[in-house]
């Protein structure tokens, strides 16, 4: 019983990384930046404050239209924060750990911070300035994606790979480790980080045979 709960709950954990992409990825389209920090709310509770008045919801966010209101939550300034579970803890929060990224805003160092702060959290961030889709855990950013043209499968193998840190799941395809091809995208690891790109493959090799000076 205690296996199957276990399954059951990293299933859970899935579902919900793949609506908060779906999200973000709506949120990039319209050129609108976020940050949502997915987190135990045991582990959260003491490092943020909120700006707006809250209300809470029992319905966590892979049900039926929670994705639209995730969205437009985290369009209003301040951080979403939800449990591993999907529910909702709040909404337009000031992070109270930050970590500063010379060249980067206050959300990026948000979101460096917290995660740094709270093992096993994950921050996804939409960039305002380029609608990039950046990724942190353990206050570092693990992956980027362009996410204009990322079909919902990618996605998947994303969200799956997020929740499990096994890159089998996205080599599951018979791809390479080194340079993971998903047409017309590439998954780039580079210094332990996959960088989802949109580009040449002679780009890619380019920086494939330089990853080991970065």
């Amino acid at each position: 019983m205690k296996e199957i709960a276990e399954v059951n709950a990293v299933g859970q954990e899935e579902r919900v990384m793949n609506v908060v992409l779906g999200v973000a990825k709506n949120i990039s389209k319209s050129g609108e930046g976020a940050l949502i920090v997915i987190a135990e709310r045991s582990d959260i509770d003491g490092l943020y404050e909120t700006h707006y008045p809250q209300f809470t919801s029992s319905y966590p966010v892979t049900e039926q239209g929670m994705n639209v209101v995730i969205e437009k939550l985290a369009t209003i300034d301040g951080a979403v924060i939800l449990t591993p579970k999907g529910e909702l803890v709040a909404f337009g929060a000031r992070l109270l750990r930050s970590t500063t990224l010379p060249g980067f805003g206050t959300r990026h160092a948000a979101a460096s911070g917290i995660t740094e702060a709270i093992l096993n959290s994950t921050g996804v961030l939409i960039s305002e300035e380029s609608s990039w889709i950046k990724i942190f855990q353990d206050g570092s950013i693990m992956l980027e994606m362009d996410s204009s043209e990322v079909n919902p499968n990618v996605m998947e193998k994303v969200a799956a790979f997020l929740t499990r840190s096994d890159t089998a799941l996205l080599v599951s395809a018979g791809l390479s480790i080194a340079l993971l091809q998903i047409q017309p995208w590439y998954i780039v690891l580079i210094g332990g980080a996959y960088l989802i790109v949109k580009s040449a493959f002679e780009t890619v090799s380019s920086v494939l045979r330089g990853a080991d000076k970065v």
